[in-house]
Order: C-alpha cells, then sequence, then structure tokens
C-alpha cells in the first residue's frame, strides 16, 4: 500500500507528493506492544517521592506507656504503634523507582505501530517549513487553520526551528517536541502529527541539500576535499600518523 501525502507550505498551497516509508507509516499496529511501552513511559515519569514514617521514625514513644500487667488493658509497648493516634504507618508507601526495562527494539515498534495507527486514519501532515523571521503566534494560527489541522496537534521540529518552536509553545492545543523526543505516547495522545521537511522519518532527502561538485574557475583554486560523514569508519589501510617536527626557515 502507497501513502502519499501532500508537501505542503506554511500558506497550505501542495508544493509535490511524498511518499511515506511503509517501514514506518505502513506497519500493522502492535497493540499489545504499545501498552507495554506507553506503561513503561508513564511509570518512568513518575516522581518516586512519596514517604511515610514508621513507628521508628515518629517522634516519640521512649517508654512504655503503662505497665504490664494489672490494668486489665491489652499490654502495649509504646504509644507510637501503628494503632496508636500519632502512630508510625504500617506498610505505607517510601521513595522508590518506578521504571521498568524495556528493550529498545519494543520502543521502536511501538513508535511504528502508533504513526502507523495515524497514517491510516490520515491524520499526519508534511510541511516544508515555516519561513518566517520572527516567533509569530497570530502566523502559526493562521498556518493550523491553512493547513486544516483540528483538535490537538504535535509538531515534530529540528534543533534548528527556533522561530518555529517559539511560535507554537504558546498555543494550548499544540504540543512541539524536538525530533529525537518523538514517542508513542505523544503521537497516541494527540490528533494530528505535523512533520516539517527536515524531520520527515525516512525521508533525510527531503532536507538534504543538493551536491554540487562544480569547482571555481579563475583563481587558480582546487576542489575542496569533502568532508566526511559523521560516523563513518576511516579509509582502511591509512592509519594516523604521529606530528613531525618542522624544520624552521633559515
Amino acid at each position: 500500500m502507497s501513502l502519499e501525502l501532500d508537501l505542503r507550505d506554511a500558506e497550505g498551497t501542495s508544493i509535490r507528493k511524498v511518499t511515506l516509508d511503509e517501514g514506518i507509516f505502513g506497519v500493522e499496529p502492535n497493540v499489545a506492544v504499545l501498552h507495554q511501552v506507553v506503561t513503561a513511559q508513564l511509570a518512568a515519569a513518575r516522581a518516586g517521592t512519596q514517604s511515610t514514617r514508621t513507628r521508628a521514625e515518629v517522634r516519640g514513644g521512649g517508654k512504655k506507656p503503662f505497665k504490664q500487667k494489672g490494668t486489665g488493658r491489652a499490654r502495649q509497648g509504646s504509644e507510637r504503634a501503628p494503632h496508636f493516634t500519632g502512630g508510625g504507618i504500617a506498610l505505607g508507601p517510601k521513595p522508590r523507582n518506578y521504571r521498568q526495562k524495556t528493550p529498545r527494539k519494543m520502543i521502536a515498534l511501538a513508535l511504528r505501530s502508533a504513526l502507523s495507527d495515524r497514517a491510516a486514519t490520515g491524520r499526519v501532515a508534511v510541511v516544508e517549513g515555516f519561513p518566517w523571521a520572527v516567533p509569530n503566534t497570530k502566523g502559526a494560527t493562521a498556518a493550523l487553520a491553512a493547513l486544516g489541522l483540528e483538535g490537538r496537534v504535535l509538531l515534530v521540529l529540528s534543533r534548528d526551528d527556533e522561530l518555529a518552536y517559539k511560535s507554537f509553545r504558546n498555543l494550548p492545543a499544540v504540543q512541539v517536541i524536538r525530533a529525537g523526543e518523538l514517542n508513542a505516547y505523544d503521537v497516541l495522545c494527540n490528533d494530528w502529527i505535523v512533520f516539517t521537511a527536515a524531520t520527515l522519518p525516512g525521508h533525510a532527502e527531503l532536507s538534504a541539500p543538493t551536491a554540487t561538485t562544480a569547482t571555481a574557475t579563475g583563481g587558480g583554486g582546487t576542489e575542496a576535499p569533502a568532508e566526511p560523514v559523521a560516523g563513518s569508519p576511516e579509509p582502511a589501510g591509512e592509519a594516523p600518523q604521529a606530528d613531525e617536527p618542522t624544520e624552521e626557515a633559515e
């Protein structure tokens, strides 16, 4: 099944068609994995700072409240036992960590399932960008209306879209996150998912600049060496050499 969307600008004008990656937006949603990953994410968000005092931590109760025998009452060793007013709490909550270990492959599958669910219902939009010179909340509201987005909107931006981030962050119906923060829970909590050309998963070519191989002429310059891609290994057989001392010019 081919998933095609319109790549639009901030005014809602269609520029061209974009085909979504079926490996990300076209998988069968796994409800069980979604439930487990979302539950783990909500559990990790818990502070876990709740605490109650036990009978050893409350104040008072240093001596026996009354003698052991002869009173007709049950024997007591301290007036700070849990059944006394002002006593400690039995089996009360203590600070703890609620985090659950979730495999990375399961987290990735949950995200793909959530994105596929939104894509299947036509709730994914792609915008070329927001070309504003200054933060513009009024323009952000107009852009949502031009794109036909209603309800809760999740806007995925890159780290360079600072102006767009400041423009949309004050709108109560819009949640703005960075591309590296995209997760299944936020996708499921919103009605629409809006990507820019730079953040659409599986389409890095939309934001990549066009490679040019032409060199400058007339100045006798040479073509600059290509910059290595981040994370790429060094060429085999070329070990780094130590710095050699240079002879000073006489």
